[in-house]
This record gives C-alpha cells, structure tokens and sequence, in this order.
C-alpha cells in the first residue's frame, strides 16, 4: 500500500521572491509536486528540485486556469500517490487565498497538511509604497477586506457605516472592478472624501507602480492612469506618510528593465546587485562556457605547480575550471603550497575563498594590464607563470612577461561560444522596444551578441541605453559598430552596476506599466 504524502500549504509573498519564509523555500526544496498559481514568482520555482513536478493552476480575474474544486482533487491525488506536495500560494494561504478551503478538502480526505505562512499582499503593497497601515498618531485600527467576493454575496451587503467610521486604515484586496462602489460607499456612510487613498500595483516588484488621491478622485485618476490589477487599495490618514517615508520606487533603477548577456553560471550575482537598485533584469545569455578541446596544455602545468612561482586567474570561469581540472587529476590545494596566486580583481578573488584559497595579489587596475603592471614591479625574470585562460583572451599578460624574463606556460583552460538558443528571444525582446539598458560584461559577450543579431545588431540598440564593463569590452563594442553609453571608472560589477544607477538616476522613465 502505497503511504499517504503531504501537501504544505505555502505562502509565497506578494512577488518580491527574496519575501518568501525559510521555511517556505525548505518546503521547495523538498517538493515532489508543486502546484502554484498566477501571482507565485516564477522564480521560486528554481528551489524545487529540477525532477519535481511542477503545475500551473493561475487563476486572474475573468480566466480561471482551473476550477478550485478540480485543484482540491489534484492535491488529494497527488498525495496520495505518496509524493510531497507544495501548494504555493501568492502572499498568504489564508488571506483572501482559499488556502482555508483546500485544507478542510484535505482534512475531509484524510491527507496530512502543514500551512505555512507568508507575508499578504496587503501588508507589502503598503510597506514597499512607504505607507505605515498603523501609526500611533494616526490610527490604531486595521481591516481587511476583499473587494471581489464570492458571487452569491454582494459588497454592498458589507456594514459599511462601521467601516467608514469605526476602522482607521482599510485595505481590500481584488477591488478594482468595485473600486468606484468603494469610494463611494465610504463617502455616503461618513468617510470624509479628502481621505487619502493609495492604490498599488505589482507590488513589491520592479514594475510596480503607486497612484495616489483622495476617496473624492480616485476613481476619475485610476481612468486616466489606465490603473488595472492586481492591485491593493488602501484607505486612510496614514497613506499621506508616503510622502515622507516612499523608499521602494526612489531607488536609482527602479522600473528599468535592463537585459543582461552574461552566461547562465554567471548571471545571478549580476542580477542580484542591479535588482537591489529597483531594476527588471532579462537574462539571455550570449555566451557559453565549455572546457577546451584538449586538456593537455593544462594537465602539463598542474604536473609542474611544485615548479611553478605564480598563478594567474583572471575570472571566476578561470577559478572554476582550473579546480575542477586539478581534482580532475587527482590533486586536491596541497597542490598549490608555495605558488603565489594572482587574481585580476576582487570577483575572481572572491571566487577563489569561496574555494578555500586566498589571492596572494590583486593588481589595483583590475585588468591584464594590471597584472602585468603588478608583476613586472616585482621582477619576473626566470620565473615561471603558470597563466591558464580563455581561448579568446588577449595575449597581453603572457606577450609582456615573456618581455620581461618570464617563462609563461598559458594554455586555453575553456571556451566562451555561442549558445545554442536565445538569438529569437533576443531578437523579439529589442524589437519590442521595452529594454531601457543592454549590459556587455566580455567581449565574447558583444561579439556573440552581433553574431545572434546579424547586421540588425547596431538598429536593434536604437534607444537602449549599452552599458560595458571596461575598455577592452568597450573597443570591442566600438569595433563592432555599436556606441557604448556607460562604463564604470572600475572594471567590477559592482562598480558597474553603479554606473547604471548613476546614469539613469534621474532620467524619467520611458515606458508606462504594463
């Protein structure tokens, strides 16, 4: 007989993934099946195991995915066929999120649940909006409401003379169809009409957006604004702190949807340091990265590491490739006792501690000129440079130390190429016209972007903002036919995503919400 799963009901946050619970994300990372619906960040997908079982049930107002009876059976079922199952919710499963329904069906089956809580749509909106729901000089009351309730019942049945005036700050969830029976109904049962209103969209992610009025406005102001769901209405005294406290949407990238080229392994740091500046990041790798078509250049200087004075890494591809070759061989960081270890810049040392290893030096100029700058001030005559690199690299550092008196053994330790997908995702994205920035952190980056793009390549960027990490991938840019807007005084990421925070700080933003 096969034994009775579990299904965890899991509240995913309002959209912002880094807002789901630890132990919401622990369930993932055990799920067998995950059900999730339309306001479940994609993204949190990526926690359950790639073997999981994943399935779409959104539901938006006017299209349900599937009826909630039909995703009730599918829990139960799945249960029972002994799997772990999530049910991953948008905010709360049981805040307005008929998590309360799917676990009584549970219960009534006989199938074992765990609920777990997440951060409601409600309570974000306004915090991401900078507007306190409590604060004790203006209210000390709180209600929550739904604004699209279930069709047998009808809002107007609510006591609302008790919500005008009995509740300091009201927010409904799924009001905007009823948003104008809102205002109004306040007004009528006591509400003063210059009370305050804020109403938020997408909250807490890049494309969310804020308007604000008055019970009396806000409706003619949603029209104009063209204001459409998902969204939370909030209502009181305390949404006129926004002026003072808004913090979410001031952030200098914030509403900028910008399209990073670096390769799948390398993408998400990236992308973690322009998102905490408020920008929408697109990720469609331009390069991939394989091990060379031949290993014995670099099987021959790890023999030869006991011989060897210095180690030159140059990018956390370089780090990771050349310790998987050294265990490969059957060695493990003994190896590398008495070699000093360069690295180009704090990111490849960075790389090199997550391994246990500790850069011996870091050249202030974080590129090959750097290095060499930085090893022919130490004199490197008759010494030996174990330097293993890209296979498109300049020839900068080993053609000057062989200049000085150096023995440079530098043999391709992998390949950038061309992915074998993302050029008509590429293509469609520039041709839709809704990119504010293209980021190039290679040169193998924008030599493979032309290559996806054809002759287009230079017309496609048209309005788009092209952002270069350094002045090798700037020249290369320039070479290729295509202008560069931004480069950062420092070739980091770090130092590059400030450069596009600088210069988009205070250009208005060019495309109205979707």
């Amino acid at each position: 007989m096969t034994p009775v799963g579990r299904v965890y009901l899991v509240g995913a946050g309002p959209g912002d993934p880094g807002l789901i619970t630890v132990r919401g994300r622990d369930c993932l990372r055990r799920a067998e099946v995950v059900v999730y619906d339309y306001l479940a960040n994609p993204r949190l997908l990526d926690e359950a195991p790639p073997a999981a079982e994943r399935i779409y049930v959104g539901k938006t107002r006017g299209l349900h995915h599937r009826p909630q009876e039909e995703i009730n059976r599918l829990l139960a079922e799945r249960a029972k066929q002994g799997k772990t199952v999530v049910r991953l919710k948008g905010g709360d499963p049981y805040v307005f999120g008929r998590g309360g329904e799917e676990a009584l069906y549970l219960r009534e089956q006989g199938i074992a649940f765990e609920v777990v809580p997440g951060v409601t749509a409600g309570f974000a909106a306004a915090a991401y909006a900078g507007i306190p729901l409590t604060h004790r000089d203006y209210t000390t009351s709180l209600g929550l409401l739904t604004g699209h309730e279930n069709p047998e019942k009808k809002m107007s049945s609510l006591d609302w003379e008790k919500l005008a005036t009995g509740v300091g700050t009201l927010v409904f969830y799924m009001g905007m169809a009823n948003l104008e029976l809102i205002a109004r109904e306040l007004v009528r049962h006591g509400r003063a009409p210059e009370t305050p209103v804020a109403i938020v969209r997408w909250a807490t992610t890049p494309r969310q957006r804020t308007l604000c009025g008055t019970l009396a406005d806000i409706v003619a102001k949603v029209e104009a604004a063209r204001f459409k769901p998902p969204a939370v209405i909030i209502v009181g005294e305390v949404v006129a702190l926004r002026a003072h406290l808004a913090w979410f949407e001031q952030r200098p990238l914030f509403g900028r949807r910008l399209l990073s080229t670096r390769s799948a392994e390398q993408a998400g740091v990236f992308q973690e340091l322009l998102e905490a500046q408020g920008a929408e990041v697109v990720s469609v790798p331009t390069i991939a990265t394989l091990a060379p078509l031949d290993w014995q250049g670099v099987d021959e200087g790890i023999a030869a590491l006991a011989r060897t004075d210095y180690l030159i890494l140059t990018s956390a591809n370089a780090v990771r490739f050349f310790l998987e070759r050294l265990r490969a061989r059957g060695r493990d960081l003994r190896a590398l006792a008495g070699v000093k270890i360069v690295a180009v810049g704090p990111k490849t040392a960075a790389a090199l501690a997550a391994q246990g290893l500790t850069a011996d030096l870091v050249p202030e100029n974080y590129q090959a000129e750097g290095v060499v700058k930085l090893l022919g001030g130490l004199g490197v005559t008759g010494k030996r440079v174990f330097y293993p690199h890209a296979e498109l690299a300049r020839d900068l550092i080993p053609r000057e130390l062989r200049a000085l008196g150096a023995e440079v053994q530098d043999p391709v330790l992998y390949r950038t190429v061309l992915p074998e997908r993302g050029g008509e995702e590429l293509r469609r994205l520039l041709e839709d016209r809704r990119l504010d920035g293209v980021i190039f952190t290679a040169s193998s980056t924008v030599e493979n972007f032309v290559r996806m793009l054809g002759e287009d390549a230079a017309s496609l960027l048209s309005g788009v903002a092209v952002a270069s990490i350094g002045p090798p991938t700037t020249a290369t840019a320039r070479k290729l036919g295509l202008r560069v807007d931004i480069e950062p005084s420092a070739s980091t990421l770090e130092d590059l995503a400030a450069a596009l925070g600088d210069y988009f700080r205070d250009k208005p933003l060019r495309f109205a919400q979707d």
